[in-house]
């Protein structure tokens, strides 16, 4: 997907991880049944599990809500049992990935290098990409925090980025479905830095490129994280399994 040339807007992104059955997808409907006629003033996507992004992209065909998936393979086709390309994706009816979530790098153990695969062929199929990095309690704790997290995030942006549309996605490990969330001042200074990564690789483009925000997001905390200096938008994990919550949370943006 190119670059616009318009600054973009928000993005609050919801993966629904390992989670949804079919009736997962009136949840969707009401969604887009509470954007319908007033476009937020955010972007506004939905990762289902593989199993309903198809089904979940009809559902909402025609609204403010785009859909995704939550991984990619690294390759456009091949024998990778139980894998999924970025084309079957497009296929599907998404239009973003995410890759890199630290849960596919914890559980997984997918490199930095397959990340960037990963990315690379989402921009070949026509997605844009949301690449994830983050750091453990264990490196915050030892003062690392920073530093690890640049590193995986220039190694994790492959060069076909230049010129595409794409988001970064900075997810505390030490926050995702904990209930813990970083302070505003945690946020504030590694979404800084990222910034100051993602100008110095692809200058001004580097300006605009959301950095969204992922650990226990809720309504609760949303407008003053969301408020905060390059805070572009975010994903969003348990609270965007109900429609209510995560309406809430696109209002806050």
């Amino acid at each position: 997907m190119t670059l616009s040339s318009t600054t973009p807007r928000p993005l609050i992104a919801g993966n629904w991880k390992m989670n949804g059955l079919s009736a997962a997808l009136d949840e969707a409907r009401a969604v887009a049944a509470g954007l319908d006629g007033r476009p937020a003033g955010a972007r506004v996507a939905i990762f289902p599990p593989a199993t309903l992004l198809h089904r979940l992209a009809q559902a909402v065909e025609g609204s403010f809500v785009l859909t995704g998936g939550q991984d990619c393979h690294g390759e456009a086709s091949g024998a990778h049992t139980g894998d999924t390309s970025a084309e079957m994706i497009a296929d599907a009816g998404g239009t973003l990935v995410i890759v890199g979530h630290s849960e596919r790098r914890t559980d997984h153990g997918e490199t930095c290098q397959m990340v960037a695969g990963k990315a690379q062929a989402a921009i070949a199929a026509g997605l844009e990409p949301i690449i994830c990095v983050g750091e453990s309690l264990a490196q915050r704790e030892a003062g690392e925090a920073v530093s690890f997290v640049i590193n995986q995030l220039h190694n994790s942006l492959p060069l076909s980025l230049k010129g595409q549309a794409f988001n970064i996605a900075y997810e505390p490990l030490w926050a995702i479905g904990t209930g813990h969330v970083a302070s505003v001042d945690n946020i504030v200074e590694m979404h800084a830095a990222i910034r100051a990564e993602l100008i110095s690789l692809f200058g001004e483009q580097g300006e605009t490129i959301q950095i969204l925000y992922g650990g226990s997001v809720k309504p609760e905390n949303a407008r003053e994280i969301l408020a905060a200096p390059n805070v572009g938008g975010a994903l969003v994990g348990g609270a965007s399994l109900k429609a209510k919550d995560f309406l809430a949370i696109v209002e806050a943006a």
